[in-house]
């Protein structure tokens, strides 16, 4: 059984999130502080946070990055906080998704699968098991990704996109196939999303990440790798 926590003050919330998983069979254990969702997410080990912002003891924001430091779970971050530098400034620290409240409950569903899908086990081919640059090696058996005989920490979403990008070299991957691979959506308006997480990714893997030479764009049509 897929385990969700729940980080959310509201309880009204709350009862309408837990009952929404339930019923599609997922375990949830709810947090209605930033204490006690760093305790859980040490104790139960969730497979997906849903986290809000606006917590009582302290900003969501802290309590991702808390989390960031050991593990890499999915994230998503549900919250009233529309302006762009609050998005930017969560899917900066780890966030894997970002929800504006009010939202679909059917769309958070939709964001929710998707995020289980990421961290899913994906057989993959024998050659393609390591990938090396001269900036950095990408090992995809174990999930590691090393330049300058550092581990370089992933998010899980930045390793999707890592991963689909790599697994396909010198072809053009469309932004539309990485946001449904990554996203689970293909609406053009998520394409910021795009946007931020390859910037984030250059920001670890290249060297000269306003002129990259491994994760290329091809404007208004997608990214490639060129190993």
């Amino acid at each position: 059984m897929t385990r969700v926590l729940v980080v959310e003050d509201d309880p009204q919330l709350v009862r309408a999130l837990v009952i929404n998983m339930q019923v599609r069979r997922y375990g949830v254990d709810a947090a209605p502080d930033g204490a006690t969702a760093l305790r859980l997410a040490a104790m139960r080990r969730p497979d997906v946070v849903i986290l809000d912002l606006g917590l009582p003891d302290m900003d969501g924001v802290d309590v991702l990055k808390a989390v960031r430091g050991w593990s890499r779970v999915p994230v998503l971050v549900l919250s009233a906080r529309r302006a762009s530098e609050e998005k930017v400034a969560a899917l900066d620290a780890g966030a894997d998704d970002y929800i504006t409240k009010p939202f679909s409950m059917d769309e958070l569903m939709a964001r929710l699968r998707a995020a289980v899908r990421r961290v899913e086990e994906t057989p993959l081919a024998p050659e393609t098991m390591l990938v090396e640059t001269e900036e950095f090696t990408v090992d995809l058996l174990a999930k590691k990704v090393v330049r300058g005989r550092h581990d370089v920490r992933l998010t899980p979403t930045e390793w999707h996109l890592l991963e689909i990008l790599i697994t396909n070299p010198g072809r053009l991957v469309t932004q539309k196939y990485l946001l449904q691979e990554v996203w689970g959506v293909s609406r053009s308006t998520k394409s910021n999303y795009l946007r931020v997480y390859m910037a984030q990714l250059r920001r670890k893997l290249e060297a000269d990440p306003s002129h990259p030479r491994y994760l290329i764009t091809e404007p208004g049509m997608g990214y490639r790798f060129e190993g």
